[in-house]
């Protein structure tokens, strides 16, 4: 049941000019994002890959040629169909192209093992995939219980310019090889065919039924302390809402042909996915994909467009930053960027504002929250060591952790409670997760925070166990998991301690098996080989044993004091 408690919102009086205290009405669906900026600009650029361009015009007729092929594949409404795609316009397309449909998408990290990916599968049940060629033969290896009903492989690199292409094929080692780092041979005897097959299929009839605003649009995986797979499920006005948000924050941009997004970040993570792919197209905006975050060439983009709207990491722009000075590369001209996902430091804000003329702002978010639930302002009142302001029709309330019916006196420290247009329903099939995490219809989001007088929102502990490095989480258990497998490890404690340059660092706590001879390098290069790189600890520290509780419980918290100690 649902409390009608509606506490009071003094961040409202903190707003920047222009910016209202709620949004509108919510109604349509994404799928209308693409076709009204297709309408409104239709000549205007809506991607740019490695300096090669498509219009929204274009974007949106591949849209229904790609939508009419995943028809005829068998794709219907309410199905669910898995992304594995960089940054490409592919994915952008691809990502319409099944919500067109009322199919549902579910996003997944290319650079997840193939156990990683698995298991994502196994709790989500899809079908029907579109992935990256790099990929295609680790899902043709699934077990028969998994196996895939429709792969559809993509070669990013026929996105590119044709001279670029044919640069990509000349006989040399360099070419060779990014080549072979960008795309493999497609096995089209196993496949149901290309991308390329899909975007020169005849349109799906215009009379076709899209979603509507409430259907399930996107299974967002997030993971928990156990490291199990549990996909946030996000709706269409969640979606849409998390978007007009977005554009709410920020009313000096204009709608349109002069607004110019970078997609720096992964649009498979809930944070690039808002930001770039929906935000992006809903303002007309030129999104500039990148595969991968690469200094150079952010720069030599930011000559041709500098970006009007930056959603980035610490890190990605502290070393953009250093590659501009280095470079001689003036950052001017970038309007706003956006950081989340770990602590932005005052020192590297200060630069970074001096250099662009523009300003960088922290946020906060979570992927059940689809995910931004507050910012900074883009104003001079923004508060350093604070995540912002609430966004527009955001309600947020701070409780007892230990009894989140109870609020805490207003200044005081307590766990974050949210609600809004935003904010999921649920865990994908899982409602016994579903129910652990809400109160009275508010979703607890694990943190505990302080709300000051002007209703700014400062972090100061984490309930979850979480590890987010560069961005990312990483679940303690599933990497303590790995290393326990290595025969030489009896024990492990997987923390979070604080770095510079990803927020967090992922450091074990490893006590060996007696007789066993312990090999650091070996044991992170056993790991690697079951998780995705940024999971591996970056140190590991041998121990004679852990402290435990009791029932045998460990206690990472005293883990990570001692490893602070030391």
């Amino acid at each position: 049941m649902t409390t009608t408690y509606d506490p009071p919102r003094p961040w409202i009086a903190s707003y920047a000019d222009g910016v209202p205290d709620d949004l509108d009405a919510i109604d349509g669906s994404l799928v209308d994002i693409v076709s009204r900026s297709a309408a409104d600009h239709p000549t205007a650029p809506a991607l740019e890959f490695f300096g090669r361009t498509i219009d929204y015009g274009t974007l949106q007729a591949q849209v229904e040629r790609a939508a009419g092929y995943l028809h005829e594949a068998g794709v219907r409404r309410g199905d669910r169909v898995a992304l594995i795609l960089p940054n490409c316009p592919q994915h952008i397309v691809a990502f319409y192209a099944v919500l067109r449909l009322g199919a549902v998408v579910i996003e997944h990290n290319p650079l997840y093992t193939p156990r990683e990916m698995r298991k994502q599968f196994e709790d989500h049940g899809a079908k029907v995939a579109i992935v990256w060629s790099k990929l295609v033969e680790s899902l043709l290896e699934f077990p028969g219980d998994l196996a895939l009903r429709t792969i559809v492989a993509v070669d990013v690199t026929t996105a590119m310019p044709w001279r670029l292409r044919v640069a990509l094929r000349l006989p040399v080692a360099k070419a060779r090889a990014s080549r072979e780092a960008l795309h493999s041979p497609i096995p089209r005897a196993r496949v149901r065919g290309t991308w390329n097959d899909a975007v020169s299929h005849a349109a799906l009839p215009a009379s076709h039924p899209g979603p509507d605003t409430d259907d399930l649009a996107l299974i967002q995986y997030t993971s928990g302390t156990t490291g199990n797979p549990k996909g946030a499920a996000l709706t269409h006005r969640n979606l849409l809402a998390n978007a007009a948000q977005a554009r709410a924050w920020v009313p000096t941009i204009t709608r349109g042909e002069g607004c110019v997004v970078y997609a720096v970040l992964p649009m498979f993570h809930a944070y690039g996915l808002t930001l770039c792919l929906t935000f992006a197209m809903s303002m007309g905006a030129r999104l500039v994909l990148f595969p991968r975050f690469d200094p150079d060439l952010v720069l030599a983009a930011h000559k041709r467009h500098p970006a009007t709207f930056l959603p980035l990491v610490p890190p990605i722009a502290e070393r953009l930053l250093a590659a501009a000075r280095d470079q001689g590369v003036s950052l001017a001209g970038t309007e706003v960027a956006i950081s989340g996902a770990m602590a932005l430091p005052h020192e590297l804000v200060v630069p970074f504002e001096a250099e662009s003329g523009g300003f960088l702002v922290e946020g906060y978010g979570l992927s059940e929250c689809s995910p931004v639930l507050m910012a900074n302002p883009v104003a001079d009142n923004r508060v350093p060591g604070t995540v912002g302001l609430p966004l527009p029709g955001t309600e947020c309330r701070v409780v007892d952790p230990d009894d989140p019916t109870v609020d805490v006196a207003p200044g005081e420290r307590g766990e974050l409670l949210v609600r809004g247009p935003q904010v999921f329903s649920g865990y994908y099939g899982k409602p016994e997760e579903t129910e652990k995490v809400f109160v009275d219809g508010w979703f607890r989001t694990g943190d505990i925070v302080t709300i000051d007088d002007a209703g700014f929102v400062r972090i100061v502990d984490r309930i979850k166990e979480l590890i987010i490095t560069g961005g990312f989480n990483v679940a303690p258990t599933e990497v303590e998991i790995a290393l326990r497998q290595h025969p030489s490890i009896a024990d492990a404690a997987v923390v979070g301690l604080p770095s510079v340059r990803s927020g967090e660092d992922v450091v074990a706590a490893v006590v060996v098996n007696p007789g066993a001879s312990f090999d650091e390098a070996a044991v992170r290069e056993f790991v690697r080989g079951i998780l995705t790189p940024y999971k591996v600890p970056r140190r590991l520290v041998v121990v004679e044993e852990l402290p435990k509780s009791l029932i045998g419980k460990v206690l990472r918290k005293q883990v990570r004091e001692q490893l602070l100690a030391d």
